[in-house]
C-alpha cells in the first residue's frame, strides 16, 4: 500500500553514496567485523575492548560463542508458507488480526471487519512491539507475565472489507472508521501459566486496550497550539484525534510506549479539481490522489481542500507518541519536540551522566537520521511509582539534530534550533513550532546527509553504539532506475554505526563506519554480492539488541524469492555477533510476509516476533500466495469454518525447548 521509493527532497545536500563513493573503505569499513579499538580510543578514548563485545556482556567466558544455532535453509522457490526457526526451537501464532483482547468473540476472517469488532480485536498489520513486565511482580514472575505492546502499521482495505473491488466500490463512513479502527496500538495482557507452557492472551484483562486513528490525543512540547496545527474541529491546536501508520517504536526508562508515525500523507486526498500541491505538502509527499485509500471521499478530515482551504490535519501526524500501557484511561501524548516527519521508530539512550538522547530515522529516500537531546537528565533516585510523573515532560525539552556523515568518517550533529543555523524568518521558519513542524525543510537549509531510506535503530546495550539499517534506495532519481546496476542504486541495503565522541550523547560529533553491506553471495555481479560474513540477505530493517549483545536484524523486500532476491530467499531475522561480524538466518516467513518488531522477556527466554501483511500481492488478490497463519502450520489459531482461510498478519513466540536463552 506504502510506498518508501519515491523522494521528495529537492535539497542539494550530499547523499550518502556520495559521501560512502569519497571514504576511505580500508580504514573504515567494516567488511568482516567491527570498529576497530584503536579507532574507537583515538576518537575520545572510550576504551571498550574487543574481548567486552565478544563476551557481549552475558558474563561468560571470551571463548563462549554468542550465537549457539544451527542456521535455517532460506525460503527459496517453491516457497513454504510458514514460519521456520532452528531445530531446538518452538514458534507458535500468539496473536493475530481480529483475535479479541478481552471480552467477545474473535472475528471470524471470512467476514466483513466491522468498526465494533476491531475495536475490541487486535490490529491489522503489526510492526514495533515491546514486552512490559508486571513492575509489582517478582523478576522471575515478569518473565511470564506482562503486557505485549504493539503497533498496528497501516491496513489492506480488500482484507478489511472482504472485497477484491475496493478501489470501485462507494466509499462510506463506516468503512473509513473500520480502517481507522484497524490502525494504532495494541495493549495485549500476556500470560504464560507455567514454566514451559504456551503462552496466552489473558481474557478478560482491565489493561487490555485499542489505541486507534480516532483516539483522542494531547499535544506537547513547542508545537503544541502551532497556527499550523489547529483545525475548524480543534482551533486550539491541542487535541488530536488518532495515530496514523504506526511503524516502529520505543520505550523509555520510566515505563512508557513510543509509537512513530511515519507514512501518514497516504491517509489524505481530494477530489478538488483546482487542488495545487503546496511546497510543504509536496515535501511530505501530501498529494491529490493520496494512496488509494480514498479516506477523504467519505471523511472531510482526510480532504485537503475542504472549503477550497488548506488543511492542517496532516501537520498534526508524523510525530512520536507516547503512551502509558498501565493505565488504559491515560490520554497518549504527540511529543512535538522530536520533530515532524515520516518517523520508523524512537531509541532512547542514556549516558554515564543521565543525559538521554532519542535517536530517529526518516524513512523515505534520501532522508535524514535524527537526534534529540532532553534539557533534563534522567533522575534515576526516585522509585517507580514516581518516575512516570518525574520524567513526564522529559521528551518536551532539548534539542532536535540532524546528522551530517563526513567522508572521512566523522559526523556532527546539526542544532534545528530556532534563530540559529539560518533557521529565522528570513528564510521560512517564524518560530521554533515551525522549524519542527518542517523538520525536513530545516535539515535541508542545515545540510544534512541524504541516507537511503534510514528506517530501525539499534542501541549496543554495553557500548552504546548505535546502529541503523539503510534498508535500500532502488533509485537515485527515476532516470537511475537499472537492475542491471542495483548496488549503485542500493537495491540491497546496508547497516551503518556511529559512536558519540566521548560516548556521551550530548555530543555534536560522531564517528561512524558500515557495519555491513546486504547483498547476495552468489551473484556474478560484484556491487550485488554485498559484506556478510555469514547467510546472505538484503533490505535490512527492522533492528533490535537482545540484553546480551546478539543484533536481531529483520528484512523487508518483496518476499517472492525472485530476481535478485532468487537465492536470498524471502523476508528472514538474522541474528549477528558484532564483534566477529558472524551473521546466521534464524527466521524465515510466509510468502510475501514482512518480519517486523521483535522482543523478549526480561530473562531473554520467550521471544515474540511480528510477521506482517503474508501473502499481500495486489495482483494476486491477497489469497494465492498464502493463508497464513490460518493454515496450522505454527500451531491453532482462530481461523474460521466459514470460509476458506485468509491471510492475516500475527505475533509468534518462539522458545528454546531447553528453556534456554533465543539465540544462545
Amino acid at each position: 500500500m506504502f510506498s518508501n521509493d519515491e523522494s521528495n527532497n529537492p535539497s542539494n545536500n550530499p547523499s550518502m553514496q556520495d559521501v560512502i563513493d569519497t571514504c576511505n573503505h580500508q580504514r573504515r569499513t567494516l567488511l568482516k567485523g567491527s570498529i576497530g579499538v584503536a579507532t574507537w580510543a583515538a576518537f575520545g578514548g572510550m576504551g571498550l575492548s574487543t574481548g567486552a563485545l565478544a563476551k557481549g556482556g552475558h558474563g561468560g567466558n571470551a571463548a563462549d560463542p554468542l550465537i549457539g544455532f544451527t542456521p535455517v535453509s532460506a525460503n527459496t522457490l517453491p516457497m513454504t508458507d510458514m514460519v521456520s526457526v532452528p531445530a531446538g526451537y518452538s514458534t507458535r501464532v500468539f496473536v493475530a488480526w481480529g483475535d479479541a483482547l478481552s471480552h467477545g468473540a474473535n472475528w471470524d476472517p471470512a467476514t466483513e471487519m466491522t468498526e465494533a469488532q476491531q475495536l475490541r480485536s487486535y490490529g491489522a498489520h503489526t510492526d514495533g512491539m515491546h514486552f512490559f513486565p508486571f513492575p509489582a511482580e517478582p523478576a522471575r514472575a515478569g518473565n511470564m507475565h506482562g503486557l505485549l505492546v504493539s503497533n498496528s502499521e497501516y491496513n489492506d482495505p480488500g482484507l478489511v472489507h472482504a472485497t477484491l473491488s475496493y478501489s470501485s466500490d462507494e466509499m462510506t463512513a463506516e468503512r473509513v472508521d473500520t480502517q481507522l479502527a484497524a490502525h494504532g496500538v495494541n495493549v495485549v495482557e500476556a500470560l504464560r501459566p507455567a514454566r514451559k507452557g504456551d503462552w496466552k492472551i489473558k481474557r478478560p484483562s482491565r489493561l487490555a486496550r485499542r489505541i486507534t486513528g480516532k483516539t483522542p490525543m494531547a499535544v506537547s512540547g513547542p508545537a503544541a497550539g502551532h497556527a499550523m496545527l489547529k483545525t475548524p474541529a480543534d482551533p486550539s491546536g491541542m487535541r488530536v484525534l488518532g495515530t496514523l501508520n504506526n511503524c516502529a517504536n520505543g520505550y523509555t526508562p520510566w515505563g512508557t510506549y513510543l509509537t512513530c508515525e511515519e507514512n501518514f500523507n497516504g491517509y489524505f486526498g481530494t477530489t478538488d479539481a483546482a487542488f495545487v500541491q503546496t511546497p510543504h505538502e509536496k515535501r511530505y509527499g501530501v498529494s491529490k490522489g493520496g494512496f488509494g485509500y480514498r479516506w477523504h471521499e467519505a471523511d472531510p478530515r482526510f480532504d485537503l481542500r475542504a472549503d477550497g482551504q488548506v488543511s492542517n490535519e496532516p501537520n498534526r501526524f508524523g510525530w512520536v507518541v507516547e503512551i502509558d500501557p498501565f493505565d488504559p484511561k491515560s490520554t497518549p501524548v504527540k511529543r512535538t519536540a522530536l520533530g515532524r516527519f515520516k518517523h520508523e521508530g524512537a531509541w532512547v539512550v542514556v549516558d554515564d551522566n543521565d543525559n538521554l538522547a532519542v535517536y530517529m530515522g526518516d524513512d523515505e529516500r534520501f532522508e535524514y537520521v535524527y537526534k534529540f537531546v532532553s534539557a533534563h537528565k534522567l533522575d534515576k533516585q526516585v522509585g517507580a511509582r514516581r518516575m512516570k510523573a518525574r520524567h513526564r515532560e522529559m521528551l518536551d525539552h532539548g534539542t532536535l539534530y540532524a546528522a551530517r556523515f563526513n567522508a572521512d568518517g566523522s559526523g556532527e550533529w546539526l542544532a534545528l534550533v530556532h534563530g540559529e543555523n539560518s533557521l529565522t524568518a528570513a528564510n521560512g521558519f517564524a518560530d521554533q513550532g515551525e522549524v519542527l513542524i518542517r523538520a525536513r525543510a530545516a535539515a535541508d537549509l542545515l545540510g544534512a546527509t541524504k541516507m537511503d531510506r534510514p528506517e530501525w535503530g539499534a542501541v549496543h546495550p554495553h557500548s552504546r553504539e548505535v546502529y541503523m539499517t539503510m534498508t535500500n534506495n532502488t533509485a537515485r532519481s527515476a532516470a537511475q532506475i537499472d537492475a542491471a546496476n542495483p548496488r549503485a542504486k542500493n537495491i540491497h541495503g546496508h547497516i551503518v554505526r556511529w559512536r558519540e565522541a566521548g560516548n556521551r550523547v550530548t555530543a555534536t560529533a560522531f564517528e561512524w563506519d558500515l557495519f555491513v553491506q546486504a547483498g547476495d553471495s552468489l551473484d556474478a555481479n560484484p556491487d550485488l554480492q554485498g559484506t556478510i560474513n555469514g547467510d546472505d540477505y538484503g533490505s535490512p530493517d527492522g533492528l533490535w539488541f537482545d540484553r546480551d549483545g546478539r543484533l536481531w536484524i529483520q528484512t523487508d523486500q518483496a518476499g517472492t524469492a525472485t530476481g535478485a532476491y532468487a537465492n536470498i530467499g524471502g523476508n528472514v531475522m538474522m541474528c549477528a555477533d558484532v564483534t566477529t561480524g558472524e551473521t546466521r538466518r534464524f527466521l524465515t516467513a510466509p510468502p510475501n510476509a514482512e518480519v517486523t518488531g521483535v522482543t523478549t522477556t526480561p530473562d531473554g527466554k520467550s521471544m515474540f516476533v511480528g510477521i506482517q501483511h503474508p501473502g499481500e500481492d495486489w495482483t494476486a488478490g491477497f489469497t494465492e500466495n498464502s493463508s497464513w497463519p490460518d493454515n496450522g502450520a505454527n500451531g491453532p489459531t482462530t481461523a474460521s469454518a466459514s470460509g476458506p482461510a485468509k491471510p492475516r498478519s500475527a505475533v509468534v513466540v518462539i522458545t528454546k525447548d531447553d528453556g534456554g536463552v533465543i539465540g544462545s
